[in-house]
């Protein structure tokens, strides 16, 4: 399992293509939004756009790793990895966490990576930041974890593309990450409830201005939480039909 997650880990590492759609994309569209969004605004109101598009656009943005993730794993199927592999002693849930494990840390890096950039060039306060790690964490469980299972359940690069755009968008607009959650539909702030997004969106502002109390951690994180481990359930249950697709 080590030499999966190590490989996984170096191929992405010299992927220039990963760091443009994890890092450089979501500081433009961050920077492009804050400035339509604060002009005109001073004060109080400023501090609040920039407070929700920091977070927000850092919560969209980490789900684009599903497309990186689908495209690897179809790859590795295509060519005949996964059949070789699966030939091994290597039980399948060892091959899944060293597939799965190494996006993680590059989901981790991304959210560290863009929390600094909104502190550093917008003074983004992070009063917070033990609540903010274990979100984070959190999320990079969850995401990954859908990832994990979309890779094993489309069978397209098309297909995951669409679908990751689906998530990823739709997701961002129905969670308020656009726009303020209050100014939408009072049936979509109802569905919005139900979306790992908004609950991340929310505890993420709450960390940043240091109104959180420790027993409103619970709710969001256990939403991610189950949204993770029914992704992980997902992939295992999916492997069997993965790898009757597999060539070789």
């Amino acid at each position: 399992m080590r030499s999966i997650i190590s490989l996984e880990l170096l191929k992405n590492l010299q992927d220039r293509g990963l760091i443009f759609w994890m890092l450089i994309l979501p500081i433009l569209f961050t920077v492009l939004f804050i400035s339509v969004f604060t002009t005109g605004t001073e004060g109080v109101a400023r501090e609040q756009v920039i407070l929700s598009i920091v977070p927000g656009y850092t919560v969209m943005f980490v789900f684009f790793i599903t497309i990186t993730m689908i495209a690897n794993f179809i790859k590795d199927r295509e060519l005949g990895m996964t059949a070789r592999l699966a030939s091994t002693p290597l039980p399948p849930y060892k091959y899944l966490l060293g597939k799965w494990i190494p996006y993680m840390y590059i989901v981790f890096i991304q959210i560290v990576v863009l929390f600094l950039f909104g502190k550093i060039v917008y003074d983004v306060p992070l009063e917070q930041p033990f609540f903010l790690l274990i979100t984070s964490l959190l999320l990079t469980f969850t995401v990954t974890g859908i990832g994990l299972a979309l890779s094993l359940l489309v069978k397209t690069n098309n297909m995951g593309i669409a679908i990751t755009q689906v998530i990823a968008l739709g997701g961002a607009v129905l969670s308020g990450l656009w726009m303020p959650i209050d100014m939408m539909p009072s049936f979509i702030q109802t569905f919005s409830k139900f979306l790992p997004q908004y609950w991340t969106h929310q505890a993420f502002q709450q960390g940043m201005e240091g109104s959180m109390e420790l027993s409103e951690l619970l709710l969001p994180n256990t939403v991610l939480l189950v949204y993770g481990i029914l992704a992980f359930t997902i992939a295992i249950l999916r492997y069997p039909a993965f790898l009757k697709m597999a060539r070789g």
